[in-house]
């Protein structure tokens, strides 16, 4: 295991107060490793899991030819370019079960979807496209080719193929291929347990008497719905007052119960301040001041062998580090393949000042313009604590390191929220 002092050395022009966004993720990326310990889930309890080992296909999916759509299957052979075909329909076939007859040349079958498809049979013209008179069926000129509306045995998958690879998280997709396999459970690695707590003694609790200069803590629930939706077992460990015999106990009992500890509050450089204090003296720990807008403050490092991210105390600070930074070092964690969150372009409804030299991360709205092109608008107030403007905004818009002041209409980038906060 690494020390900090050992990453740091890894990173050119590493400087713990003036980092980059893309420092801190290479930074985060070489701290953390995937979790042990497999579970077998059912899948019913797997969505959001992430697969221990590839899952291999029992079966062909589908397990044999079959017709795309309800029509009238027939050997293609017979077709012929600018002519019609008139075939004599011989029986019908039913999903279920295989037809017994046999259909020779200048014969059809009337077929379900989804029913095999006989053997020297392999096209289907849709009952929409057929001509019927009693037993006689036309098929229109240049209408199909060989082989058209006829799905093929294992055109999905193939028996002992990869279906579903390791490190990828169980998707409601994945859930029903691995009914269509006939497969009930699935060997998963462990949730990730992650502990979080606040910090400060103005922090007041749901249901605490208000005090003056007290404010109510808004960083717990947050940072629990954003565990949540990734799929974390959850420690919550309410407010802790800044005194060093509280911080010292909790901080001592989150690396004893969780994988990472998240903190919010106490973490600004230069600031006297306990928990500053306790989490240098418990754990190998880095105080950061991070080139970005909002979330300026950040601390990271471990705790025992806890992985510690300490995070500032306004509220829109916490989502934006958590989502720029402790997001991806989670899914590392979880053991998932790490696939960059893709950035959508969407053009500026309005300018936008900003400086070089640091990279921002705006709240806006993204919206389809009438020419079907993506456009995005700042939402109201920026300020690091002002929540309502997050719950008004579907994406981030993010503003990299070197840019400068964005005109209307120039093209920027947006992180989305949806399925991530």
């Amino acid at each position: 295991m690494k020390s900090l002092n050992a990453i740091a050395a890894e990173l050119q022009g590493y400087d713990p107060l003036a980092l980059k966004s893309a420092d801190v993720v290479n930074f985060l990326s070489r701290l953390v490793q995937p979790v042990s310990g497999i579970e077998q889930v059912d899948i019913f309890c797997a969505l959001g899991r992430v697969l221990a080992r590839d899952v291999i296909s029992p079966i062909s999916v589908p397990p044999h030819d079959n017709s795309a759509m309800d029509g009238y299957a027939f050997d293609g052979a017979q077709l012929v370019t600018d002519a019609q075909l008139t075939l004599t329909a011989v029986g019908t076939a039913m999903a279920g079960k295989s037809w017994q007859g046999s259909v020779g040349a200048g014969q059809c079958l009337r077929i379900m979807t989804g029913a095999v498809m006989p053997a020297g049979l392999d096209t289907v013209l849709p009952q929409e496209l057929a001509t019927v008179s009693g037993d006689q069926i036309t098929v229109p000129a240049n209408a199909l080719h060989r082989g058209d509306n006829r799905r093929l045995l294992g055109e999905d998958l193939m028996t002992g193929s990869i279906a579903l690879q390791s490190g990828e998280p169980l998707t409601p997709a994945a859930l029903g291929l691995l009914a269509s396999l006939g497969i009930a459970s699935v060997p998963t690695l462990r949730r990730l347990r992650v502990a979080y707590f606040s910090t400060g003694n103005e922090i007041l609790s749901l249901g605490d008497a208000p005090r003056e200069g007290s404010v109510f803590d808004s960083n717990r629930y947050t940072v629990f719905g954003l565990l949540t939706r990734l799929g974390c077992e959850v420690i919550d460990m309410g407010v802790v007052r800044d005194e060093p015999a509280l911080l010292e106990a909790a901080f001592t009992q989150a690396a004893k119960r969780a994988d990472a500890i998240i903190t919010s509050g106490g973490v600004s450089v230069g600031e006297a301040d306990y928990t500053k204090m306790m989490m240098k003296k418990l754990g190998d720990v880095a105080f950061w001041k991070i080139a970005m807008r909002p979330g300026r403050p950040m601390a990271v490092g471990r705790i025992d062998n806890a992985v510690l991210f300490g995070l500032p105390g306004n509220p829109v600070a916490v989502i934006v580090t958590f989502l720029a930074f402790v997001r991806p070092a989670l899914l590392q964690m979880m053991g998932r393949k790490l696939h960059h969150q893709p950035l959508l372009k969407a053009r500026s409804a309005l300018p936008i000042r900003k400086k070089p030299g640091r990279t921002e991360y705006q709240r806006g709205i993204v919206r389809t313009s009438t020419d079907g092109s993506l456009s995005v608008q700042i939402t109201g107030n920026q300020g690091s604590g002002v929540l309502s403007s997050v719950v008004q905004a579907n994406g981030l818009i993010v503003l990299g390191h070197e840019q400068g002041n964005v005109a209307t209409g120039d093209e920027v980038n947006v992180m989305m929220f949806d399925g991530v906060i």
